[in-house]
């Protein structure tokens, strides 16, 4: 196994590139050129005060400057702009939380790069014992139609239980369960029998604990789970636990 960090040089570039543009809102000149031009604040101001930053319609343009949407900016006479949108596939191992921090866990952020953390979230979560596919991504837009039960995402798993799955579990699951503390059944979701203890299960809906609670509802516990898609978005088999890889342009817009 490969650990996510091994994986710099490989996925990196890639990372970089697989970008789509993004709109420039009403933003600060020293913000923009900050995280445009990989720089910290102090450093952006002081450019800008030199004289080294030029914005178009502008003759001598201030820190706070406004920048409105269009308008070029340019350092040393090169444009500048911010970077697109990142989105990425993680193989997520046991025992790491989909969380951008966390005091006591490791978080699916800690197994990339530095470089690539910045304004990351995942799209959708995981349990801490859940393996499998995660997505992150720095479009807000992106993650919540991916998330939004509007949407009804497929999100397929595979579900190994304690107990053997019966015909009339499959049934039930695919029917929809009315689970513990909830007043409406699940929606109807798509099971097959892979073995005498294991299934793929496929729902729509993202509500806590989902598939551990519709197995518990038939009296049987999930003893692992992994989750092996989102959407047409499939786990990538060469990636192994803990590491990623950028998302294709096809990949991207099957959301």
């Amino acid at each position: 196994m490969i650990p996510a960090m091994a994986l710099h040089s490989r996925h990196l570039m890639s990372v970089i590139m697989t970008v789509s543009p993004v709109t420039v809102l009403p933003m600060r000149l020293d913000y923009f050129l900050a995280h445009s031009a990989g720089l910290t604040r102090k450093e952006a101001k002081q450019l800008i005060s030199r004289g080294a930053v030029t914005v178009e319609g502008e003759a001598r343009p201030k820190a706070n400057l406004q920048l409105r949407d269009g308008q070029g900016v340019w350092l040393h006479g090169e444009p500048v702009q911010l970077p697109g949108h990142r989105y990425l596939m993680l193989h997520k191992p046991a025992g790491v939380v989909c969380s951008t921090d966390d005091p006591e866990h490791r978080t699916v952020l800690d197994l990339l790069p530095v470089e690539l953390r910045q304004d990351l979230h995942p799209a959708g979560r995981l349990d801490r014992d859940t393996t499998g596919l995660v997505l992150l991504t720095t479009d807000g837009q992106w993650s919540h139609r991916l998330t939004s039960p509007n949407h009804q995402c497929d999100k397929r798993y595979r579900v190994s239980c304690a107990d053997p799955v019966s015909d009339a579990d499959l049934q039930a699951l695919c029917d929809g369960i009315l689970l513990r503390g909830e007043d409406a059944p699940t929606l109807p979701a798509r099971a097959e029998r892979v073995d005498t203890h294991q299934l793929l299960l496929t729902i729509h809906e993202g509500r806590y604990h989902q598939v551990k609670r519709m197995l518990a509802a038939r009296g049987n516990k999930v003893v692992a789970l992994h989750r092996e898609q989102i959407g047409e978005i499939a786990l990538d088999v060469a990636l192994a636990p803990g590491e990623f890889r950028a998302l294709s342009e096809e990949e991207i817009h099957s959301l």
